[in-house]
């Protein structure tokens, strides 16, 4: 009789009024959630670490020399599910499309020399890993200041959060027109929702050049204690997010 500590898991089932046979069937289920987890979560930081310009496929042969493997089409569907996929950009556009057809914009931040708050704002995204699922935190950072100016959580990876995190910002700071907001070419930044806010309250918007992750410096430190503060935050609000 198998034996957990000094109780057997017939004594253990007992207590618990469960079966012995439901005891082992749960032990099995857990095991491919607590797999396609680690996976999710390999995914999550590759996609993150380069600025969501990865494909499945170079995601997948980044998972291979991480020395884990997946079958594209899966690491596709994951990331088709937690809206992960690549946006391929175009070339440098200065002005917005009346279309709201996704544009990458000039870096307007890379030069800018700042002389007090509500200049820049800068943007980003990163996700918080509980036990069973994921929640993702937008944040938006003064340039100036490096102080928090909004944030949001959700479960999902989409233009919503992005846009309560810049909603919020707006509410509290009330920017003047002209404020520079820096981001990646992320969907969600490019979005006609996100763009039409952003001229809504003329705000200028501006994007990282490729492969240079320092365009966004203060906004991926800021998220790194920021995500740690809120760590504890999503674990207690994480069941009353709406799916």
């Amino acid at each position: 009789m198998p034996m957990q500590g000094s109780m057997s898991v017939e004594r253990m089932c007992q207590l618990a009024q469960v079966s012995r046979a439901g005891f082992y069937r749960s032990l099995q289920e857990r095991t491919p959630v607590e797999e396609d987890m680690e996976l999710r979560s390999a995914i999550q930081q590759i996609v993150l670490e380069h600025r969501r310009r990865y494909g499945y496929r170079r995601v997948s042969a980044e998972l291979r020399r991480r020395g884990m493997l997946a079958n594209h089409k899966r690491v596709a569907r994951i990331m088709r599910e937690d809206n992960l996929l690549a946006v391929q950009p175009r070339p440098f556009v200065v002005t917005t499309d009346s279309d709201h057809e996704l544009e990458v914009y000039l870096n307007l931040a890379r030069r800018m020399k700042l002389t007090g708050i509500d200049q820049l704002w800068v943007a980003d995204i990163t996700y918080i890993r509980l036990r069973a699922e994921f929640v993702y935190l937008a944040v938006i950072l003064d340039g100036f200041s490096r102080k928090v100016v909004g944030w949001a959580l959700e479960r999902t990876l989409t233009s919503r959060l992005a846009i309560a995190a810049l909603q919020q910002a707006i509410a509290k700071r009330e920017p003047r027109p002209g404020l520079i907001h820096h981001s990646d070419r992320g969907v969600q930044y490019a979005s006609g929702e996100y763009v039409a806010i952003l001229e809504q309250h003329q705000m200028i918007p501006s994007m990282s050049r490729p492969a240079n992750p320092y365009d966004k410096g203060y906004a991926s430190h800021c998220t790194s204690w920021v995500r740690c503060d809120s760590t504890s935050v999503a674990r207690r609000r994480c069941d009353s997010f709406t799916p």
